[in-house]
């Protein structure tokens, strides 16, 4: 991070930031819980205003991201560096496909612009960034009649304001990238329309005189919208100081909701497709605010924001399938490897750059544009490695255990706690996914198309206890590889913290569920050990109450299920996993198929079960009540 600064500016920087360096000293206490009461919110360096813009804006385009140096040594190692070559190469293609394509309409889907606002961020970034390197009149013209058709749209919807944003991020890359070439009333059109269909609609107030929600919102809308307004501001600072200087003053204060969620360990509670969208814009922001103003005012140094990074990378399983709980998707795609390329620019660690995809790049993502920027910047210094043992508390507490690299068993286990009451949370606390011998036995539902369900009247945005979410099979706690007490929902207001982890040849971990059974249990703890690379064993022990009648312990799984008499035999992709019942005695599996699933509008996953072990409540002794499950490679 480059800073730009005078002796008096460096000093109240510094004052500034010491909550922000406490605030991670602070943070660094994993032995509990860790609820959003808990945790505030570190401040942003910010010393906005229109005199502060003036003085230190760059004077030249571009400034976003891009900068004429930054293009010099951009074109320079596009002369030497074969993956950078490679890399341009897909791009130009991709600006190739782009020109055969209808220009962009106001077509919503549903209740959101939203398709066509990534469209114009996946166009402007690829289509400007060839044109910059290779001046070709035809690109030149496509980008002018792509940026006078969204301008002319009657608006960018705000009503959905993650449209707006988008296409604010959009058309003021344009502008900043090519500006100097475009036709002055292209220009002219386009900064009014970032302040006309952008910015000015952030100030808008409901009915009841608030402000938007995003505005001091702590989940991906914060960042996004936040992000899209730092860069139409900076492309209108010219026309409209006043405004843009205010607007980014705002991003600076609001954006540290979202971002200390990343807190203390780098999980994203949104999971690991979420962590990509909301972080992706933070790091646009970041980068923007750099290269136009010198400085990204301690985005990038934000706590627990580089962790992040590492949360990530150990999402992916060697299968290449996320962790994928909450809202998530189920493979990571371009835009994932793009933003790391981001965290390889700041950190200089070969860690974050995968070499492997800007060499093949297929599905780049709609970041295609500025992955180049960054790529070209990475100067490597390090190269760091992932613990094979790893856990981190916040929102959404996650641990995970891997096999080396080179291990021909792939062990991959990923476990969360957490609340159904976070952002994009399914009622999953305790689950789990497992991986073995190349094979995901144990998985997790994942996400769905949010437009299906809305064009069907379906509620899925309200998540209160009765609420209708908790009906899916993605969302509910028999969707997931956990426990289920008297066949009843988890409590949605519940919080299960990692309590233990213990490194080493045998790690393990516990979660602590009692909150998750409130009126259910009087506690449950759930124990996780890697027994060795090709063993994984369960532990779950609760007290009941007088009132409990049964509780279920259940994974989901696509693979083919034998049940035995001490539990089952799993079979997938030529490989084998033995699941053993080693408590209680004389209770057996049985198995439920999911392939259709209960409703008409639940995803659809070809082979899916649920294995069940259901006790009643009466076989445990004085009520303490103990489930061990030891998942294994037969011999």
């Amino acid at each position: 991070m480059k800073w730009n600064l005078d002796p008096l500016r460096m000093g109240v920087f510094l004052i500034l930031m010491i909550p922000l360096i406490s605030m991670a000293d602070a943070d660094t206490n994993r032995s509990g819980s860790v609820k959003n009461s808990d945790r505030k919110a570190a401040k942003l360096y910010n010393p906005m205003s229109v005199s502060y813009l003036r003085k230190h804006l760059a004077r030249r385009s571009p400034k976003l991201i891009l900068t004429p140096a930054i293009e010099r040594n951009l074109r320079k190692k596009l002369k030497t560096d074969p993956l950078i070559q490679g890399y341009y190469q897909n791009l130009k293609e991709e600006a190739n496909r782009i020109l055969s394509e209808p220009l962009l309409t106001r077509k919503l889907i549903g209740r959101r612009l939203l398709a066509t606002s990534r469209e114009m961020v996946d166009r402007m970034g690829i289509l400007c960034m060839v044109y910059r390197i290779d001046p070709n009149p035809e690109i030149l013209k496509r980008i002018d009649d792509e940026l006078k058709a969204v301008c002319h749209f009657s608006d960018w919807h705000p009503a959905h304001f993650l449209d707006v944003a988008e296409l604010s991020f959009a058309v003021a890359l344009a502008v900043d990238w090519t500006g100097d070439a475009l036709p002055e009333e292209t220009v002219a059109l386009a900064k009014r329309s970032l302040i006309e269909k952008g910015i000015l609609p952030s100030y808008v107030k409901d009915r009841n005189g608030n402000e938007l929600g995003w505005i001091h919102g702590n989940n991906n809308w914060n960042e996004v919208c936040h992000g899209g307004m730092i860069a139409a501001s900076l492309a209108i600072a010219d026309k409209d100081p006043e405004l843009a200087a205010k607007t980014i003053s705002r991003a600076l204060d609001k954006l540290p909701n979202s971002l200390k969620e990343y807190g203390p360990d780098g999980i994203y509670p949104e999971g690991p497709t979420y962590w990509v969208y909301g972080t992706m814009y933070a790091a646009l922001a970041s980068s923007m605010l750099t290269t136009a103003l010198g400085t990204d005012f301690g985005i990038s140094e934000y706590p627990a924001f580089r962790k992040s990074a590492n949360f990530y990378l150990m999402s992916i399983a060697p299968s290449g399938y996320f962790f994928n709980y909450s809202d998530c998707g189920d493979k990571p795609n371009g835009s994932g490897y793009i933003l790391l390329s981001r965290f390889a620019d700041i950190t200089g660690d070969g860690l974050y750059l995968n070499k492997t995809f800007f060499a093949h790049p297929s599905n780049p993502g709609r970041f295609a544009g500025p992955g180049l920027v960054w790529l070209s910047e990475f100067k490597e210094r390090k190269t760091s490695r992932l613990p094979l043992n790893w856990y981190g508390v916040g929102l959404n507490p996650v641990v995970f255990f891997r096999s080396k690299a080179d291990d021909p068993s792939h062990f991959y286990f990923a476990a969360k706690g957490g609340s159904a009451s976070n952002h994009h949370a399914n009622m999953d606390a305790g689950t789990f996914v497992f991986e073995l011998n190349g094979v995901r036995w144990v998985v997790d539902p994942g996400n769905q198309s949010y437009n299906e369900l809305e064009q069907a009247g379906f509620d899925l945005w309200d998540g209160c206890q009765t609420c209708q979410r908790w009906t899916l099979l993605t969302k509910s706690n028999k969707g997931h590889s956990t426990l289920t007490v008297d066949d009843a929902r988890h409590n949605v207001k519940g919080y299960a913290p990692i309590t233990d982890f213990k490194d080493g040849v045998q790690p393990e971990v516990t979660i602590d569920l009692s909150e998750i059974f409130t009126g259910h249990l009087k506690n449950a703890f759930r124990k996780f050990v890697k027994e060795n690379d090709h063993s994984l064993l369960t532990e779950d022990r609760f007290v009941t109450l007088d009132s409990t009648k049964n509780i279920t312990w259940a994974i989901m799984t696509t693979a083919d299920v034998i049940p035995e008499k001490s539990g089952a035999l799993l079979m997938q992709n030529g490989e084998k996993l033995k699941l053993t019942i080693l408590s209680p005695s004389n209770v057996h599996v049985s198995i439920i198929s999911l392939d259709p699933p209960p409703l008409r509008l639940d995803k659809r996953i070809e082979n899916l079960k649920r294995v069940e072990i259901r006790c009643p409540a009466y076989i445990f002794p004085h009520g303490k009540g103990l489930i061990q499950v030891r998942m294994e490679a037969p011999e």
